[in-house]
């Protein structure tokens, strides 16, 4: 019930923080330059994919495959997340190697497998191109280099939050038109039968822990998630819990990108066994089935299409079956 509460209290505050999220960008702001560095494949060593190429704005600032393409179509490695409401968030990256978005902005620039640029070669690119040099400075009052770029693109990444749902219609203005009657049902299963709550909660459905929801079994699943970053055994197969805000148009899911539809991760939770019999470290949250019904699977689908922002919502098509 706390986290319930937790939920409905919190939802609000999404609210104040999204007023100025995709508005026409202004010339004099951290954000607004670091919306244009987003977007521009100078970031990149060969210069043909930008932060933007990943992280497609018109489905949640997420990808739409299992794994993103790097520099020269190298693979990745693990699912693109949206990039989406970040402002609340404590940890990044599916193993939380970064803790802060100033931390997180920059390491894609440096991987190899993603943009490839080490970050001297970066700063030196902005600070010999002239549009870069003068917006730096009038923003920062000093030339580009690697804290200011990274103040930059994490300062436009706090502009893109979401909170104007039917969902948030129906709870916070009570608008009992707004979401259907099986969504609703489905709020319900999400807070008792379907356990979702225990880690989805807060105004943008997520926790700060990480857990193993069983997709690690040392044989076919092998990232250890968490543990590449701890080097505990307790934190095998243990990933950032996601938020859950316009997850209908972010599949496909889990770290690995395993799940194509929403009603796979659902069948998934409601009983691993099926599809991972032998995981490890698998949380005790999902020790036994959910057992259920195909009616309360599709109302819990239908409310977690609920969350999804109306900017959003002529996208949903694109990605549902």
């Amino acid at each position: 019930m706390k986290k319930f509460c937790i939920i409905l209290f919190s939802l609000s505050v999404i609210l104040i923080i999204s007023q100025s999220a995709f508005k026409d960008p202004d010339p004099l702001t951290a954000a607004a330059l670091g919306h244009k560095l987003f977007f521009d494949p100078i970031l990149s060593r060969t210069k043909k994919i930008s932060c933007a190429s990943c992280h497609k704005q018109e489905f949640a600032f997420s990808d739409t495959s299992a794994v993103s393409l790097g520099v020269k179509g190298r693979k990745g490695v693990r699912n693109t997340p949206s990039a989406m409401n970040m402002s609340l968030q404590v940890a990044f990256f599916w193993d939380g190697r970064a803790t802060t978005l100033e931390q997180q902005a920059l390491i894609p620039l440096q991987n190899p497998i993603e943009m490839d640029l080490p970050l001297t070669t970066a700063v030196w690119r902005l600070q010999n191109n002239a549009y870069y040099r003068a917006a730096f400075q009038a923003v920062f009052h000093e030339v580009p280099d690697a804290a200011n770029l990274a103040k930059a693109l994490s300062a436009f990444e706090r502009t893109l939050e979401t909170g104007d749902s039917p969902f948030d219609d129906w709870r916070l203005n009570d608008n009992e038109a707004a979401v259907s009657e099986s969504a609703k049902r489905g709020f319900a299963v999400f807070n008792t039968k379907g356990r979702c709550i225990q880690c989805h909660f807060g105004p943008d459905f997520n926790d700060i822990e990480f857990r193993s929801i069983g997709l690690y079994d040392e044989k076919t699943l092998r990232d250890s998630g968490r543990a590449c970053v701890t080097k505990k055994e307790n934190d095998l197969g243990r990933f950032k819990i996601g938020a859950l805000r316009n997850v209908a148009i972010t599949a496909p899911y889990m770290h690995n990108g395993m799940f194509k539809t929403l009603r796979q991760v659902i069948d998934y939770y409601n009983d691993p066994d099926k599809i991972v019999p032998h995981s490890i470290n698998r949380d005790t949250l999902l020790k036994t089935p959910m057992n259920l019904t195909e009616q309360e699977k599709t109302d819990l689908e239908n409310f977690l299409v609920s969350l999804t922002d109306k900017r959003f919502v002529g996208n949903l098509n694109k990605t549902r079956p």
